[in-house]
């Protein structure tokens, strides 16, 4: 699986050396198709790589998600991370987590029009630029949560409630987020707006999707791995297994006294 690659920490596309991030754009040029334009994103050697050229083949997800049958966001999310487009980081995200969302609610019973909402949020997703969380303070992982409702809701700039919902649900996706701290890491951050937006639905739109915790498997491959910081880190979940395991050791030797 490609989460279980220990070895390979992903940064520049081109020859894995260390992103840098400027405070200011500049323009550059695609180490791959050459389109010039204004970015703040290179790696140390610098390489640029455009948005498009990015997500290359991230229009693999829809026979995915039409075929899908499961109604757990985060079992299809994880499908989409390990196909072959799918880098570490990437604005590839924005569009996936809207995906599995819309997905998973159509599973678990949502109305909607499914391909057609899938296109949409394809362009909506795509409008969001990597780097977004660090240079907009809005990680492109919630911005997907709200654009996920938007769509479910049919939700336009003069709508009354869906309006209302869509910026919510994008909040609090938001607040789990920020809440956790940086540096970003789009697998997790993915992770906590989904979780996030499977509560919101079930409590505004009455639609129950499959709600699971993931357990790390990609934190190899992350240079800025927080750790047990992370509430899906492999290790913190180990160690809360390796807890309960002796508080019930405790238990049952008390029950036998």
């Amino acid at each position: 699986m490609r989460g279980d690659r220990s070895l390979n920490r992903e940064e520049c596309l081109i020859c894995k050396a260390p992103l840098e991030y400027l405070t200011q754009d500049e323009v550059m040029e695609c180490a791959i198709c050459h389109k010039k334009e204004s970015s703040k994103t290179r790696c140390v050697a610098g390489h640029y790589v455009c948005n498009d050229c990015h997500t290359q083949g991230m229009d693999s997800i829809f026979g995915l998600c039409l075929s899908e049958t499961s109604a757990d966001p985060v079992a299809i999310l994880r499908r989409m991370m390990e196909l072959p487009f799918c880098h570490m980081h990437g604005p590839e995200h924005h569009v996936m987590v809207g995906a599995a969302l819309l997905t998973a609610y159509k599973n678990a019973g949502g109305n909607l029009e499914f391909e057609k909402s899938l296109r949409e949020m394809y362009s909506r997703g795509k409008a969001v630029p990597g780097g977004a969380c660090g240079f907009w303070g809005a990680c492109g992982a919630g911005i997907a949560t709200g654009q996920f409702l938007a769509i479910v809701t049919q939700s336009t700039p003069l709508a009354q409630e869906p309006w209302g919902l869509s910026n919510q649900m994008t909040a609090r996706a938001l607040k789990n987020i920020g809440r956790v701290g940086g540096p970003r890491c789009c697998k997790r951050d993915s992770f906590l707006a989904i979780l996030a937006a499977v509560d919101f639905t079930k409590e505004h739109l009455g639609v129950e999707m499959e709600r699971t915790i993931p357990v790390c498997s990609y934190s190899g491959r992350n240079n800025q791995c927080i750790g047990k910081r992370c509430p899906f880190s492999a290790a913190k979940a180990l160690e809360t297994k390796e807890i309960k395991t002796v508080k019930r050791a405790k238990l049952v030797k008390l029950s036998l006294k």
